[in-house]
């Protein structure tokens, strides 16, 4: 444990397990990522891993462990699990991993690129459909696609893929990435996706880094994000996502935070009616979460323990670092700014570290927010 990081194991305030069994707590959701394996070679991705890696492969949860881990979070009260990865098509047992989950009555979603989908997929689908699939966009044409994915040929089976869900009626939702690769055809990635998608279309120009903190890979990542005013720019010309921000501005800008005095790295609801499991078996408060004094391995202990009593031991962790107790702790933006703990950890290696792109976003959205608030 970082010298700087102090816990308080016991915090009446946060008891998780007894909020639950109240009734006081909403009904759990959890990610479930079955492999960190992908088929495409994505430039911004923070954790596709090569299709034949061996290690990956090996250290991914067999079925038996998805099972029990499954058997667990539904004794815990979960409802809702998103199947996601890397790409989870590729898990040669991804059948038996869905009707698992589907036969104990989870509510399921399935993350994919939908380039590996077959008909084989799509009659599953249909006869026992998922709450919903989503899928990444990160291009209407072929030369954009595969600038983003650097794999020949991925354009058409992802078109292909999106064909067959949409020929068959099943629930589809799509999202894309705002990339310097990509955003010259944005505006109609956007129009593309709201034609399509079954409620809303979403896009996010948040790159966060490598889990594996691969030095390479970070630097074509932070290559790839778009600096503070061009985010500005892409959101302002989406009515759609500008109006919401507009809308949501005093949830968004909150003064009296510069009063606030606590020394607590956490003041999201991480953990809270959620929780994500890796694809190596390791539980996190949410998907972004990989300080390694922040996940508990379930190969070594049970969901239950690591609910019932991990996650307020993260949750109670503290900060004396001055910088961001004077800083981060107290901004009344922090809600237009991508800081949290676990992305500062992947930018600065510490829970409580600042970082100047994301304090430069959020400043330029305050300033839109607060120009087109006064006209």
């Amino acid at each position: 444990m970082h010298s700087a990081y102090t816990i308080q194991v016991a915090l009446p305030k946060f008891n998780i397990w007894k909020r639950f069994k109240s009734g006081e707590r909403r009904p759990i959701t959890f990610d479930l990522e079955i492999t960190a394996r992908c088929n495409l070679n994505c430039r911004h991705c923070y954790i596709n891993l090569p299709v034949n890696d061996i290690e990956a492969k090996s250290k991914e949860l067999s079925f038996v462990e998805v099972e029990r881990i499954a058997d667990e979070a539904l004794s815990l009260g979960a409802i809702w699990c998103l199947v996601t990865g890397g790409e989870p098509l590729l898990r040669s047992d991804f059948f038996d991993i869905y009707l698992c989950l589907k036969r104990k009555g989870f509510l399921v979603s399935v993350f994919t690129n939908a380039t590996l989908i077959t008909p084989q997929h799509i009659s599953l689908f249909k006869k026992y459909p998922p709450r919903d699939i989503e899928v990444s966009v990160y291009g209407i044409t072929k030369g954009t696609y595969e600038r983003v994915t650097r794999q020949s040929g991925s354009f058409q089976r992802f078109m292909s893929g999106l064909k067959l869900l949409f020929d068959n009626k099943i629930k589809v939702r799509l999202k894309a990435m705002a990339l310097r690769s990509n955003v010259h055809e944005l505006p109609a990635i956007t129009k593309f996706c709201r034609r399509h998608t079954t409620d809303y279309f979403r896009f996010d120009p948040f790159l966060h880094l490598r889990f594996d903190g691969n030095h390479k890979r970070n630097k074509e990542i932070k290559s790839e994000r778009l600096d503070a005013a061009k985010i500005v720019e892409i959101e302002q010309r989406d009515a759609h996502r500008f109006s919401s921000l507009l809308k949501n501005c005093d949830k968004f800008i909150v003064p009296q935070l510069v009063h606030r005095v606590s020394e607590y790295l956490f003041s999201c609801g991480a953990g809270n009616g959620g929780f994500y499991v890796s694809y190596d078996g390791h539980f996190r408060l949410c998907s972004s979460l990989c300080h390694p004094n922040c996940v508990f391995d379930l190969r070594k202990g049970s969901l239950v323990d690591a609910y019932q009593r991990f996650v307020v031991w993260v949750r109670n962790m503290r900060s004396d670092k001055s910088d961001f107790l004077q800083r981060c702790n107290r901004c009344p933006i922090i809600n237009l700014c991508f800081w949290c703990p676990a992305h500062a950890y992947l930018e600065t290696g510490r829970l409580d570290g600042f970082v100047e792109y994301f304090c430069q976003v959020a400043q330029a959205r305050k300033r839109a927010l607060e120009k087109k608030k006064k006209r």
